[in-house]
């Protein structure tokens, strides 16, 4: 049994990754740049600031403020994941703790995922400006456990990026891949558990 529940934000709690790539790649076409979708999708997961450092453009500061201003036009389109709520007000029920550990800033995790109505179910949250290092490196997972006080062998990381798994394993907790948020199982061997649903991680509250 898990003492304590983690959970990434962008493709696990929230639905959110065509936004993200949409007004990426506008931002990029308002530098000249066209990339198609797919091209894009190394950006999920990873801050905004690093996702950029990656790509062959002159003002990153540009890019990252039209495409934080772009993203806000989609806000409506964003939605939590069917199913998510639900198992997030049922873990706040129980005698485990439950945080988060996201690649948004933290004006970011204001703006983006307050309105939704979930941060008070949380124990503790870090965000990209909480750390020096982030994902996939540990310090923000490590951060998190440390604050909840709990430790990494009874910890659970869920989230659906290779940068959260690396995360996790890195920092030595368990991983669970949202499966709703990457629909694809490929290069995830290393996942100790796969949730093809979100009441699937109810199942590790009391593992048969």
């Amino acid at each position: 049994m898990y003492k304590c529940f983690i959970f990434d934000i962008d493709g696990t709690i929230l639905d959110t990754e065509i936004v993200v790539l949409k007004s990426l790649q506008k931002a990029l076409e308002m530098e000249g740049l066209v990339f198609p979708l797919e091209d894009l999708r190394f950006a999920l997961g990873i801050p905004g600031e690093n996702a950029l450092s990656l790509l062959p453009i002159s003002n990153p500061k540009r890019v990252l403020h039209n495409w934080i201003q772009l993203g806000e036009s989609y806000f409506n389109e964003i939605s939590v994941f069917s199913g998510l709520r639900e198992v997030i007000l049922f873990l706040s029920c129980c005698d485990v703790k439950i945080g988060i550990v996201t690649s948004k800033t933290k004006q970011e995790y204001i703006d983006g995922f307050e309105p939704f109505g979930l941060t008070d179910y949380f124990n503790h949250y870090i965000c990209a400006d909480d750390t020096d290092r982030h994902k996939p490196h540990p310090e923000p997972l490590q951060k998190c456990i440390t604050h909840l006080k709990s430790k990494p062998e009874e910890t659970i990381y869920i989230g659906d990026t290779q940068y959260d798994l690396q995360c996790a394993k890195s920092a030595g907790a368990d991983f669970g891949l949202a499966y709703w948020g990457t629909k694809n199982i490929e290069g995830f061997q290393e996942a100790d558990h796969i949730f093809y649903k979100p009441t699937d991680i109810l199942s590790t509250l009391c593992p048969s």
